[in-house]
């Protein structure tokens, strides 16, 4: 089964150059904990709650900062027509919970969530993060 048969479509997405306050409004508003930063049509980058209060907050930098100056800009993805057990295998190597998708254009056109594959094979959101957790090496905080 392919990526796009469970992934989210309608993604927000925020530009480089709006604020981390807007940002983090936009997380408010959906319930979320990131947005991809687009930007002429391509993913530049993953804005997360955990930028705004690590790269941000913590650094004492302004709620009017860009989202440019704190945002992760080596994205990890998977593409919209790739199998899903390949997309999980994925997460649970980078122990992340969601993957932004791409076309082959290298285009945004969905985000794939740990919860998305749980919900598809039938079982508890608990049981796929055990999974996916119990596959990585370390736990990573970075």
């Amino acid at each position: 089964m392919q990526v796009q048969s469970c992934m989210s479509e309608d993604v927000l997405v925020c530009t480089p150059d709006h604020s981390i306050r807007e940002a983090a409004q936009a997380m408010k508003d959906i319930d979320a904990g990131l947005l991809p930063v687009g930007e002429n049509d391509r993913l530049v980058g993953m804005i997360t709650d955990r930028d705004i209060a690590v790269r941000a907050v913590a650094d004492g930098k302004s709620c009017d900062t860009p989202v440019r100056e704190v945002m992760t800009t080596d994205v990890q993805y998977c593409f919209e027509d790739e199998e899903l057990s390949d997309a999980a295998a994925k997460m649970g190597a980078l122990q992340v919970r969601r993957l932004p998708v791409l076309d082959h254009d290298k285009r945004l056109v969905g985000i794939v969530s740990l919860g998305d594959i749980a919900r598809l094979a039938g079982e508890s959101a608990t049981d796929a993060l055990g999974r996916v957790a119990d596959s990585g090496s370390q736990h990573r905080q970075s």
